[in-house]
C-alpha cells in the first residue's frame, strides 16, 4: 500500500473527457502524487489517438469493448496499490485543492468509506445527487416532463433530492453520487468494487448501499465543490432511457422494491 493516490476516468467518446483532462493538467501538473488512470470502453479511434497525447500524464487502458461503468471503475481500482481512489466521471471540473481536502476528510474517521463532495452545475446552482432512500414513485417523477406535476410534488421531490443538507457542516449519508466519489480502496475492494450487472445508472447507489451493508460510512462535505457538465442523457435519449430502466429494475430486485 503507498501513499499515492488513484483518479479512475472510464471513457467511451466522452466529448467533455480533453477538457477535463487539461484542467486536471493544469492542477495537478506534470508531478503529483495523483495517478491518473483512463479506463476506455471501446471508443472510435480518433478519439483514441487524442487520448494518447495525453501519455505523458495519463495511464491509458484501452478495451476491445464497453462493459460499462463499473467494470471499468472495477478494471482500475481493484488492480492499484493505492490507499485511495477517486471515481472521476469524464465530464467532472475540480481543483487540487478541494481533491488534497477530500483526501484529509478520508483520512480522519477509520469507518468512512467514501466521501462526496457538493456537486454544482455551469452556473454554480446545486444538482441535488444524494440520496437517503429510492423508490420506484420519485425516480420516475423525474422524468414526467410537465413541470405542473413536479410543482404538486415539490416538497417530495425536495426531501428525496436532500435539498434540505446542512450547509455549515458534514453529513453522513446513504447515498453520494458516483460522478465523484473518493473512496477507500481496501474498502472497495473488500465488498467487491462495483456490481458489474449495472451496465450504467444505479451503479453508484448499489455500491453505497453496499458499503452501508458492511457498516462503512458516506461522508457529504458541502464545503468542497465541483462542477458537473450533466447532460441528462437518459432524459433525452431512448437507448439510454431504456438502459436506466432495466439498471432501475436490478437495483430494486437486488435491495428490495419500495414504490412509493
Amino acid at each position: 500500500m503507498n501513499d499515492r493516490i488513484t483518479i479512475s476516468i472510464v471513457t467511451h467518446n466522452s466529448r467533455h473527457i480533453f477538457d477535463v483532462l487539461d484542467n486536471l493538467k493544469n492542477e495537478l501538473g506534470i508531478e503529483s502524487k495523483y495517478d491518473i488512470h483512463i479506463f476506455d470502453n471501446a471508443s472510435e479511434q480518433n478519439y483514441i489517438e487524442r487520448l494518447k497525447s495525453y501519455s505523458s500524464f495519463i495511464s491509458l487502458h484501452l478495451s476491445e469493448e464497453n462493459s460499462g461503468f463499473g467494470h471499468g471503475h472495477n478494471q482500475v481500482l481493484k488492480q492499484v496499490d493505492t490507499k485511495f481512489g477517486v471515481i472521476f466521471n469524464p465530464d467532472v471540473l475540480i481543483t487540487k485543492a478541494v481533491l488534497d481536502k477530500l483526501v484529509q476528510r478520508l483520512e480522519t474517521e477509520e469507518e468512512l468509506a467514501a466521501v462526496c463532495p457538493k456537486v454544482l452545475n455551469t452556473d454554480g446552482t446545486t444538482q441535488y445527487l444524494v440520496r437517503q432512500k429510492l423508490d420506484v414513485f420519485d425516480y420516475m417523477l423525474r422524468f414526467v416532463p410537465f413541470q405542473f406535476v413536479k410543482k404538486m410534488f415539490d416538497k417530495r421531490l425536495s426531501y428525496y433530492e436532500c435539498r434540505d443538507l446542512p450547509e455549515d457542516k458534514t453529513t453522513y449519508i446513504k447515498m453520494g453520487s458516483g460522478c465523484l466519489m473518493l473512496v477507500d480502496v481496501n474498502k472497495f475492494k473488500e465488498i467487491g468494487g462495483f456490481d458489474e450487472r449495472f451496465f450504467m445508472y444505479f451503479e453508484d447507489n448499489d455500491l453505497c448501499m453496499s458499503f452501508g451493508k458492511a457498516g462503512y460510512k458516506i461522508l457529504y462535505t458541502p464545503f468542497e465543490t465541483v462542477i458537473h457538465l450533466y447532460e441528462k442523457g437518459a432524459h433525452k435519449n431512448k437507448k439510454l432511457f431504456k438502459i436506466f430502466l432495466q439498471s432501475m429494475v436490478k437495483f430494486f430486485n437486488k435491495w428490495g422494491w419500495r414504490f412509493f
